[in-house]
Parts: C-alpha cells; sequence; structure tokens
C-alpha cells in the first residue's frame, strides 16, 4: 500500500503550525510536532492500513511537511523544498486569508478532540464533479453538510420564515418550489449555513445565521473551486448580478 498523500485537511492543521511559529519549520524533536503528528494519526480520513505504514505521519514527515510551508513562502531567501501543488494552494490560502485559515485549523482540532467529526459519515458533496475538495479541509465540509441536511434544522427555520410573513422562495434567485410544481412544491425549501460553522466560530447554530435556498443556488454556494471553498448567498447574488453574464 503506497503512502496516502497529504490530504486538505492534514495541510490546514501544518500549515497552521507554521503560520503560528512566523512561518518558520519546526524540528522533529518540537512538541508541537509531535503532537500533530498524533492528531494526524487519527483523523478519520485514511484507511487503516495506512497507520501501519512505515513512517506514516510520522514527526519526520511532519516536520518535513512544515519545511515545505516554511520554504515556500514568499519571503523566504534560501532554497526551496519541492512539494505538490496542493501545498502551494495551501500557502496561498494562509497568505490570502490567515485568520479563516486559523479558524479552520482550530474547528479541526475541536472536532477530532470532541469526537464530532468522526461521528459524520462521508458526504457526496465533499468532492465536486471537478475532482476539488475544500482548501478548508474534506472533514469541515463534511460537518457542514450533515447539518444542513438535518430535518429538524430545516423545519425550525422554515416555521421562523412563516411567523415573519416572508414567502418560502431562494434568498438568492426567488425561486418557489410551491409556484412551479404546486401541491408537491408546498413548503419545500433547502437551508444553507450563511457562513461555514468554522469561519462563524464555535457556537450553537442561530437561524438567523441560515438561509433558504434552492437546490442550485445551495450547491452554488458550495462549490468548490482552486482558492474557493464556498461562498456566501450574497455573494452569489453578486455573481449573477455580474453585467455581461449570459
Amino acid at each position: 500500500m503506497k503512502a496516502p498523500a497529504w490530504t486538505e485537511d492534514e495541510l490546514v492543521l501544518a500549515g497552521a503550525l507554521v503560520v503560528k511559529n512566523g512561518w518558520r519549520e519546526l524540528r522533529t524533536g518540537d512538541h508541537e510536532v509531535q503532537e500533530l503528528s498524533e492528531l494526524l494519526r487519527s483523523l478519520p480520513i485514511h484507511p487503516a492500513g495506512a497507520l501501519a505504514l512505515p513512517g506514516f505521519r510520522s514527526p519526520d514527515s511532519v516536520s518535513r511537511k512544515t519545511t515545505d510551508f516554511a520554504t515556500n513562502h514568499p519571503g523566504y531567501s534560501g532554497g526551496r523544498t519541492r512539494c505538490g501543488r496542493p501545498t502551494l494552494r495551501m500557502i496561498e490560502a494562509f497568505l490570502d486569508r490567515e485568520a479563516e485559515m486559523l479558524a479552520a485549523a482550530s474547528a479541526i482540532e475541536e472536532g477530532i478532540g470532541s469526537g464530532q467529526l468522526q461521528q459524520y459519515a462521508p458526504q457526496p458533496d465533499e468532492v465536486d464533479e471537478a475532482g476539488f475538495v475544500a482548501i478548508e479541509g474534506r472533514l469541515l465540509v463534511r460537518q457542514a453538510l450533515v447539518r444542513e441536511r438535518n430535518p429538524k434544522l430545516r423545519r425550525l427555520k422554515i416555521k421562523q420564515m412563516k411567523s415573519t410573513g416572508k414567502a418560502l422562495r431562494c434568498e438568492v434567485c426567488g425561486f418557489d418550489f410551491a409556484r412551479t410544481y404546486g401541491d408537491i412544491g408546498n413548503g419545500y425549501i433547502e437551508v444553507h449555513h450563511v457562513t461555514p460553522l468554522h469561519a462563524a466560530g464555535p457556537s450553537e447554530t442561530s437561524l438567523d445565521g441560515l438561509a433558504c435556498l434552492c437546490a442550485n443556488c445551495h450547491r452554488m454556494c458550495h462549490r468548490i473551486s482552486p482558492g474557493t471553498s464556498w461562498r456566501t448567498p450574497e455573494e452569489l447574488r453578486e455573481l449573477m448580478d455580474t453585467p455581461g453574464r449570459e
């Protein structure tokens, strides 16, 4: 069995370690490297056989990955180590939105520590049809998708919408299931977290932090592209209103 490539989740955690260390590499004997090695080996994203592979996410391999991050930083003046495109993309993500990426790392650490992320089954939308995975990590996408598919959450949001007298239609494009499909579409809508759970910070889900979307707009908010893992309904609406868009 070949050693699995580093996943987005693992790169988030390694990148956060380097950023917190002032974009400097960490050595094998560093306490933080030892802890990260143990955490990576506990992530529920690799086949069981990976743990038996020599050196799999060992302190040596973690230290080497921190070297990749440090030496490929634009401000590094020495020789750069060779690393793959996923690592370079993650470096760009930390440079562009450091606070959000550090929050993502904290969310993964807290989720694994509490056992919460291990409870979520894989979801079909973790990877889009182009093969991209979320720059913040597949586990966080999995968590968001599971929560948004929670029937109780959807019922509560719909109840709130009805109590305010607002029509139950997509908040981005205005699509109304009942108007289009008749009785079969009555009361149907999908629910979406306006801001990803890790970016919103650790808190109970607020109904005001949810949006009612049609299936198409919901998928577009989650659609992953290089460097972009999510977009708010407002940002999606702006894309739709962009002049010259056919």
